[in-house]
């Protein structure tokens, strides 16, 4: 690949053509479309459990509604593959409407299913298909959409171009979010619970109608179509991309350069400060939705800034700022966050200290991403209590054979071993432990939810809005990045793999990674060592061994 200078000046104050403008607006509307698509679910898990996975309990209900959420998100990885092969083959334009094409009538179907009363079993095996379609799917629609922007974007401005498309996914969850409100308002809770659940899914398939009549529209790539005309294009994308240590080494850089750190500020700024401002914070679901909506509509155009930024200055200059920036500043920003949001929590942390002793033998590290595991010693009931309910504490070396125990000051609260009982008789000692804990917790000034008349909207909204301004910093840039990274001939495949499974893999484990890291360390800020690490490692990785590509000429066929 030639590195050359473009005179990128000149061309970043040039207007946007309408060819250009087209090209963006359909490529970023079919992948805001998707995560519409791959929303839909997530928000409607509780509800689709009800309905599909009918013939077990409902707490196994849920689990296995959830198995089929993370089965979307596990198999993007192989999506990219399939998908990244053929736009190298095939080209990036047909590519990509086959993956909205599959994405859309999967969701679109979903909302036809027939539920677990209806045909039984065969209810949730449909439903679980079609989410591995929406998940393959998915892995093969991101690559060709950067791509296919960044192949039309003129020289000096690809940071810009293709920074719509890293706007997209906030926008499908906004999108996906409103539709599911009106609806509910619309029916009410109990309509929309029994059938009125489906008609989001439904509306799908106009949004599909738009999206694929817009992308016929299209032409191919212009450097697509003139390597295929020069009998250019690769025989074997995935041999080509993975089996030849030049590229694998680019792979792989980019993998643990770029795109895990990128992930984890990523889903910590938008996933993982929502659930830490509602299940540790306490703080009601509504408001927190509203400060986070707030953050994200104010700090969604940076996506653009730096993306143009990054034109002028360089990728990497302004991605390794932002993730050191993370590295820096993620602990001052949560334990901020719990002053603002919940003062009380915040002196019950430092006024009553709390112990659990142990015999350490006994205690889980406890990743749990699916909830299909069951933690049981009477270490890990006591952890998981303190997690749950934001209680700092430490940790007491007991002897083996010892059952844990949980002292709040002068009150020691003994946890049971639940192994071997009955799931009547651990719900019931569970229930017994979990009053009296609780009793404990409340009389050393715990609260149990944060005081709506204590929390600082302004200074929570403004750290929220510091956390997302974090995000667009590293995926603003990023999609240029991995597409200037690589070969023309080959790139839809090899920029496909590091990003999904950065994103997929780094970032989705980044919620239950973290819990399990608090309940074993006893500290609520603890788990945020998980995305500082991974940042920090992306930082020296990325500093070390990537160059910055602005100036790369995309158009090469070599």
């Amino acid at each position: 690949m030639a590195n050359i200078r473009n005179g990128d000046a000149s061309v970043s104050g040039t207007s946007m053509t309408r060819e250009e403008r087209k090209v963006i607006i359909a490529s970023s509307l079919g992948t805001v479309f998707e995560w519409y698509d791959f929303y839909l679910y997530g928000s409607l898990a509780a509800i689709i459990a009800a309905q599909f996975f009918a013939g077990v309990n409902p707490t196994a209900g849920f689990i296995f509604a959830l198995l089929a959420f993370a089965a979307g998100f596990a198999v993007r990885p192989f999506g990219a593959l399939v998908f990244g092969r053929l736009g190298d083959m095939v080209g990036r334009k047909y590519t990509f409407l086959i993956t909205i094409v599959i994405m859309g009538l999967s969701t679109f179907l979903v909302g036809l299913l027939p539920n677990y009363a209806a045909i039984g079993v065969a209810a949730p095996v449909i439903l679980i298909v079609l989410r591995l379609l929406q998940g393959l799917a998915l892995g093969g629609e991101y690559g060709g959409a950067v791509v296919y922007v960044a192949e039309h974007a003129p020289n000096g401005r690809r940071g810009f171009f293709t920074a719509w498309i890293q706007t997209t996914a906030t926008m499908g969850l906004f999108l996906s979010l409103i539709i599911i409100l009106g609806t509910r308002t619309v029916l009410g809770e109990a309509e929309f619970a029994d059938w009125g659940w489906r008609i989001p899914f439904l509306i799908s398939i106009f949004l599909l109608a738009i999206s694929v009549w817009i992308r016929t529209k299209l032409n191919e790539s212009p450097i697509f179509q003139k390597m295929k005309a020069e009998g250019k294009t690769s025989k074997s994308p995935l041999r080509d991309s993975f089996a030849k240590w030049p590229n694998l080494k680019i792979v792989l850089l980019a993998l643990f350069g770029l795109t895990a750190g990128q992930a984890v500020v990523w889903y910590t700024g938008q996933f993982y400060a929502l659930f830490f401002l509602t299940q540790t914070l306490k703080v009601d679901g509504p408001t927190a939705n509203i400060m986070m909506a707030i953050a994200l509509l104010l700090a969604t155009p940076f996506f653009l800034i730096f993306g143009a930024l990054s034109d002028r200055i360089g990728r990497k200059a302004v991605i390794m700022a932002g993730l050191i920036l993370a590295v820096v500043t993620l602990f001052p920003a949560f334990q901020m966050m719990t002053q603002f949001a919940n003062p009380r929590l915040a002196a019950a942390q430092a006024s009553a200290p709390v112990t659990v002793t142990a015999d350490p033998a006994t205690c889980s590290f406890q990743f749990n991403p699916v909830g299909t595991s069951t933690f049981t010693s009477s270490c890990d009931i006591a952890k998981a209590f303190l997690a749950r309910n934001a209680v700092n504490y430490d940790n007491i070396e007991a002897p083996a054979g010892t059952v844990a125990s949980v002292a709040v000051g002068a009150t020691v609260i003994p946890s049971f071993e639940g192994t071997g009982l009955s799931a009547e008789d651990r719900k019931a000692q569970t229930d017994a432990f979990g009053a009296a804990a609780t009793e404990a917790i409340r009389a050393a000034g715990y609260p149990a939810a944060a005081d709506p008349n204590e929390i600082n909207y302004v200074a929570t909204t403004a750290i929220l809005f510091f956390l997302v301004l974090l995000v667009t910093m590293v995926y603003g840039p990023i999609a240029a990045y991995l597409v200037e990274l690589f070969p023309t001939r080959i790139r839809y495949t090899s920029m496909s793999l590091p990003y999904h499974i950065g994103n997929g893999w780094f970032g989705g484990f980044l919620p239950t990674t973290s819990f399990a890291i608090v309940a074993a360390t006893g500290n609520i800020y603890s788990g945020l060592w998980y995305p500082v690490v991974i940042a920090a490692m992306s930082f020296v990785i990325g500093m070390l061994f990537l160059r910055d590509t602005r100036h790369r000429d995309i158009h090469a066929l070599d």
